[in-house]
């Protein structure tokens, strides 16, 4: 199929309104989006908010308020609390005027560790060791997944349990623009659910009702990873727990809550 960017703006390259192509959509819902992409457009709009040359996104989170539609959404993105060391930043999506989706990040401004740095998890083996992992899974559908380029470490489209996989984004996130590194990660860290799906979705939902990315580092490059493992609890809901990683080696972490119901 030819393949579209996620995003057409329509305001400009500096507008809040975009169209969402097909190519946001997600597994689960075929009109609605799949939470990659909308999570990288806010990290676009965090980004993009009073930047500084001497600061890093540290720490990520997206509250989920409701389903997103595909089709137009609007983003903007405001300083909640400004500090010259410390910034938390906020981020909206709105769909007709409603919030779909919220985030908060943390901006800090960067020091020198790297004689002291410690704890990093070993880097994976490359992409170019990973495999393809076959088509989509039985119940997925199509758009994001296929928009996407993948290489599995461990697990598979099919296989249940944790998993590892590379992504590298076939399309631009925003037409016309180059992606950045922490844009491309959002993709992945979002898919840490369906890295690591526990259950049939032909059979069951396991949606997450947040998203939220811890970093150490900046990640670097264009295929980012997510090592992935998901706990299912005995009461309708789990977490997705997840380690980040670029071509260099580890550079976070992610965390989902998910919702479990049967279809």
């Amino acid at each position: 199929m030819a393949l579209e960017p996620f995003y057409l703006p329509l305001d400009g390259p500096d507008g809040g309104r975009f169209q969402a192509t097909r190519f946001t959509t997600g597994p689960w819902f075929a009109d609605a989006q799949h939470l990659g992409p909308p999570t990288a457009l806010l990290v676009r709009a965090l980004e993009r908010c009073a930047p500084r040359t001497d600061s890093a996104l540290t720490r990520v989170t997206v509250e989920v308020l409701g389903p997103v539609p595909a089709g137009e959404v609007e983003v903007r993105a405001e300083i909640e609390r400004p500090g010259r060391a410390i910034e938390l930043l906020a981020a909206e999506m709105c769909v007709g005027g409603r919030a779909v989706l919220r985030a908060r990040a943390w901006r800090v401004a960067v020091g020198e560790t790297e004689e002291v740095a410690a704890g990093a998890a070993e880097p994976l083996p490359p992409p170019a060791a990973g495999r393809d992992g076959g088509p989509r899974a039985p119940g997925w559908l199509p758009g994001f997944v296929d928009a996407m380029e993948w290489r599995w470490v461990q697990g598979g489209f099919a296989d249940r349990g944790a998993g590892t996989v590379w992504g590298r984004p076939r399309v631009p996130i925003v037409d016309g623009e180059e992606s950045t590194p922490v844009q491309r990660l959002a993709l992945v860290a979002d898919s840490g659910n369906g890295v690591a799906a526990p259950l049939d979705v032909r059979e069951w939902l396991f949606v997450n009702t947040e998203l939220t990315i811890h970093l150490h580092r900046a990640p670097a490059g264009e295929w980012m990873a997510v090592d992935a493992a998901t706990v299912v609890g005995p009461a309708g809901y789990g977490t997705v727990s997840g380690r980040l990683f670029d071509e260099a080696g580890h550079v976070g972490r992610s965390g989902q809550a998910i919702i479990v119901r049967r279809r």
